[in-house]
Order: structure tokens, then C-alpha cells, then sequence
């Protein structure tokens, strides 16, 4: 019977051509082969003696962040199964990895380290950055990463998004309820030369103000009852990424100065320990307040606001962009179709779009979408109805009162129904309809998608 060594065992690793390392229930690193060695860029005398937080795995820092109670997800779920995740290699670069994991029990079924496997993922990421690039080149006209919107005010909106992604200042999302300020923390976040590392959201209006400051700034093990071990902030899980604070007009004033001091120092203390931790983390804030006010009634401070506010960006409620709403149905129906099964769903009908275009949206997008999964519920056939949508939203058109953009609005909607009837007199051909409205073949495929007219609607 063949013995198998120490020496063998680390022979058979090293011809493994994915990365693979072996770490302690305490993160401290235990083992790692050649290939690891050649993807990261250390050596294992550079890394014995350290944890893998030396890493900065962005998977990691968020199951801390989010407070797992052992050293990470693996020793909490004894498994991790192909998860993407991001490494900081030893020159400071970021590395994609697809990573498995395992733990390892003793004879008595104690937990005693943890195997992980990465598979180099930098290829794939590439060519999904390249597609996503001549995506966004192809559909800039109809939004911005996952906004959808080809109005004046959406397209201002994009481009002050964009800039303020190649830039490190500081952002404020301003906005109303459902108009989606994390989407848009999100997205510029992903256009941003910091895309590879770390996006921690944190909700302030959801976070306990006892427990506000460990949250952000985390604390050490005895730093107050409770406190059994050292645990991470959001700042620090943010490091070399992006931080985004959403619904900032709810930070108590006590927290806005520590913050405040964190945005000028660039550095952070936790709770219980006075040592600095020096912290590159660009910061978005969001909030549907209005800060000046806040700042009047004292509630909210001038100096923090002048901080926070270096590129404000306003996304425009709903009403205020009611020529995105085709767009926005055409592209939510299509989602729901599939994430219902509901194929046999294939648009909406000129009476209920036009009533949707009318209504006022004081919930904004995130009402659009719920009034259309309502609709979906609903809807037997193919087309959805007036009698599909809330009765609320079917109730709101007659004694909606007089709009600013009425006018604006009723020509819009004009213009959809010649389109319609151009279309339905050319049995669909856009040539021929193009010759009916006067105008070119490429006009006629942009008002179809402006309006979002499909071939459902010439039935």
C-alpha cells in the first residue's frame, strides 16, 4: 500500500492550476500553492503569519460588515460554492476570482481549517467589460446602466452621473421616494475606476443610533457589553471602493460629527480603541430630504452638507419625465414576462398606457413597477387593459388636476396614436408608414421605441 507524505501532498497541489489555500477557523493563513503564489503576486513567507484579510476579498468584507459571527461565511455555512469575488493582489491591482470553499473536521468532527479554490476569472471579466462597453455604446439613447429613461432631463441627469464617476468628489443623490438613488449609487460606482473593488450600502434610517457608530466604524472585542469580538466597519469594508450611505438626513447630529472628522482626516477610530486607520473609500449619500431645511432647523450641519454635496445630482420624479413611461413599460413587461412565465403577455394597450402617461406617480418607479406586476396578476390574455391596472391609478385621470406639461403631454400622446393608426394602415410596414407621417424610416423605429409601440398594438 502506497504511503502518501507531506511531501507528496504538497506536489500534488502545486500541479493544480487553480489557486488554493488553506486557512485557520481564525483567518490566519496556513498554506497556499504555487498557482496562488503566481495570481497574487506573494510568496507564503510573505504571507505567513497574516489572515486573509490581507486580501481585502470584497465577499468577505461584506459577510463581516454584515456581522457574521465567526471569522467568515465559510466557518458559519461549512461551504461556499463558485461565488465571484474580487482579491487585492500584493502590487495593489484587483484579480476577479470564481471561489469555492470547504471546510476541513478533525476525527471528532471539529472544525480545523478551511480549503478555498480560485479560478482566475480576469479573461472572462474582461470580455464582459468589453460587451458591456459596446452595450452601453449601442443603448445610450434609451438609458444608463440599469436606468432606463430618453427623456431631456434623464440624458442631463446620465451625464452629470458620468462625470461624477471618473471623479473621486463626493456625490449626493437627491430624490424622491422610488426614483431609484441607489441604482444610480450603484451604477456609478460600476463606471468608476474603483468597479473592482467593494460597494457597501448602508441604510442610516435603518440602523439603531446606540449601534450607528460600530456599524460604520466598527469597534473592538470589549468595547462595550456585547462587544465579544472585533468586528469591521462599513468604512473599513469599503476601503479602496465606495461607500454609500443612503437616507443621510436621518443621521443623528452626534454621528455627523464623528463623520464629518472621517471625511476631513480620511481616517476612522473604532469604537473602544483611539488608534487612526487611515481609509480611501469615495463617499455617496443619498437622501429624499431637504437638507436645507434640516440645516435652518438645526437638525443637520452646514460644514457636513457643504462636504457631502460637492456634486449633487437630482433625479427627476416620475411625473416630471412622463415621456420615459413607454420606455419604462416596455422594458419592465418584458422582465415580467419573464420572470412570471407569463409569455402570452405581449404589451399594453393604448387606453392603459395613455392612463399610466396621465397619472401623477407619487410613489414614482418603484409604483410603476408595482402597479404593472398587479396589472400581470390579472391579465388573462395578451394585452393589458384600463381594467388590469389599480383601481386607484384607473380612479386618478378625470380628477387629476391641470398639469404645467399638459400640453406637452397631450401632443405625446398624439403623436403615439397617428403612429399607431400609420402603422396599422401599413399592416406594420414602417417604410410605408414613414411615407404616411411624412417623416424617415429611422424616425418611425424611434417613436416605436419612444412610445413603445410593438406589433401587439396593431392587432
Amino acid at each position: 500500500m502506497v504511503k502518501f507524505n507531506n511531501k507528496f501532498w504538497e506536489t500534488i497541489s502545486n500541479t493544480i492550476q487553480e489557486g488554493l489555500m488553506l486557512v485557520s477557523p481564525e483567518g490566519e493563513i496556513l498554506y497556499i500553492n504555487k498557482a496562488f503564489e503566481k495570481l497574487l503576486g506573494y510568496t507564503f513567507l510573505d504571507l505567513k503569519g497574516k489572515t486573509c484579510e490581507q486580501f481585502e476579498c470584497d465577499l468577505c468584507a461584506q459577510a463581516r460588515a454584515d456581522g457574521d459571527d465567526k471569522f467568515c461565511t465559510l466557518f458559519r455555512s461549512g461551504q461556499l460554492r463558485e461565488k465571484e469575488c474580487v482579491f487585492r493582489r500584493k502590487d495593489g491591482g484587483a484579480v476577479h476570482f470564481l471561489k469555492s470553499a470547504d471546510v476541513i473536521r478533525d476525527e471528532n468532527g471539529t472544525i480545523i481549517a478551511g480549503v478555498e479554490t480560485l479560478v482566475d476569472l480576469s479573461k472572462v471579466v474582461a470580455g464582459k467589460k468589453t460587451i458591456e462597453s459596446l452595450r452601453q455604446r449601442l443603448n445610450q439613447a434609451d438609458g444608463f446602466k440599469k436606468f432606463t429613461g430618453n427623456s431631456r432631463i434623464m440624458r442631463e441627469v446620465f451625464e452629470m452621473a458620468t462625470s461624477a464617476a471618473h471623479s473621486d468628489a463626493n456625490v449626493i443623490i437627491l430624490g424622491e421616494s422610488g426614483t431609484g438613488k441607489e441604482l444610480m449609487a450603484a451604477a456609478i460606482h460600476e463606471i468608476s475606476d474603483r468597479a473592482d473593488s467593494p460597494f457597501i450600502k448602508v441604510n442610516c434610517a435603518a440602523l439603531n443610533e446606540n449601534l450607528l457608530e460600530s456599524e460604520l466604524f466598527g469597534h473592538v472585542k470589549g468595547a462595550f457589553t456585547g462587544a465579544d469580538r472585533k468586528r469591521v466597519g462599513r468604512f473599513e469594508a469599503a476601503n479602496g471602493g465606495t461607500i454609500f450611505l443612503d437616507e443621510i438626513g436621518d443621521l443623528p447630529l452626534s454621528t455627523q460629527t464623528k463623520l464629518l472628522r472621517v471625511l476631513q482626516e480620511r481616517e476612522i477610530e473604532m469604537v473602544g480603541d483611539h488608534r487612526p486607520i487611515k481609509i480611501d473609500a469615495r463617499v455617496i449619500t443619498a437622501t429624499n430630504k431637504d437638507l436645507s431645511r434640516l440645516i435652518t432647523e438645526k437638525l443637520f450641519r452646514e460644514d457636513l452638507y457643504y462636504r457631502i454635496s460637492v456634486i449633487p445630482i437630482i433625479i427627476p420624479p416620475l411625473r416630471d419625465r412622463s415621456n420615459d413611461i413607454p420606455l419604462l413599460v416596455e422594458n419592465f413587461i418584458s422582465k415580467l414576462r419573464k420572470r412570471t412565465k407569463k409569455n402570452h403577455v405581449t404589451g399594453i394597450s393604448s387606453e392603459a398606457m395613455e392612463i399610466l402617461i396621465g397619472y401623477r406617480w407619487p410613489g414614482n418607479i418603484r409604483e410603476l413597477i408595482n402597479a404593472l406586476e398587479y396589472a400581470f396578476v390579472l391579465c388573462p390574455g395578451d394585452l393589458i387593459t384600463p381594467s388590469h391596472l389599480p383601481a386607484h391609478i384607473r380612479g386618478s385621470i378625470d380628477a387629476a388636476p391641470l398639469r404645467a406639461d399638459q400640453s406637452y403631454m397631450g401632443k405625446a400622446i398624439d403623436q403615439r396614436q397617428e403612429l399607431i393608426e400609420a402603422l396599422k394602415s401599413s399592416g406594420g410596414n414602417r417604410s410605408k408608414a414613414a411615407e404616411i407621417l411624412g417623416v424617415s424610416r429611422v424616425t418611425v423605429w424611434k417613436r416605436m421605441k419612444k412610445y413603445g409601440v410593438s406589433s401587439s398594438f396593431l392587432s
